[in-house]
């Protein structure tokens, strides 16, 4: 039999909450679930349906409470909306966001060349080097429009 999500995590989420809630289960449950990068507010309206106890409130407390504990990952998408996603814990899906600020659409980037692995492992070198500091992980967001944005795409007003 599989472990449940909150199970895999316990250690993690113990450190950082002294009540674990069944909304909060929900709401991280929806995150592993999800390939999808979710703002607070759409994580509230996908969850309130099935559960009119969940509170906005609760939503941000849990990703505040999750993101602490290394279980979730906020993403700047550029609109002033933050999304989360799940955060697996392993270097197996680490992964950057190429992200379209016309259509908001998220993309992640995977498939990374040798060439930007050494870049990123010695820029992470120079800083630890230069400032002293402990670099444990990264995030890299590219901010511009996707192939149905960019002038002459479907959804470009400039053919």
């Amino acid at each position: 039999m599989k472990a449940s999500p909150t199970a895999r995590h316990r250690h993690e989420i113990k450190d950082h909450c002294a009540r674990w809630t069944g909304p909060r289960e929900e709401i991280f449950n929806l995150l592993i679930r999800t390939q999808q990068h979710l703002s607070a507010k759409e994580i509230f309206s996908l969850l309130r349906p099935s559960n009119p106890d969940i509170g906005l409130t609760t939503v941000y407390r849990t990703l505040e409470l999750l993101g602490g504990a290394g279980l979730v990952r906020k993403v700047n998408a550029g609109d002033g909306q933050v999304r989360y996603e799940y955060k697996k814990g392993d270097h197996s899906d680490h992964h950057h966001h190429l992200i379209c600020t016309g259509c908001g659409k998220i993309l992640n980037y995977r498939d990374f060349e040798k060439e930007e692995l050494d870049l990123v492992r010695k820029t992470e070198g120079i800083l630890t080097e230069k400032h002293g500091f402990l670099i444990r992980d990264h995030n890299i967001e590219f901010f511009g429009l996707c192939k149905e944005c960019r002038p002459g795409g479907k959804k470009s007003s400039i053919k």
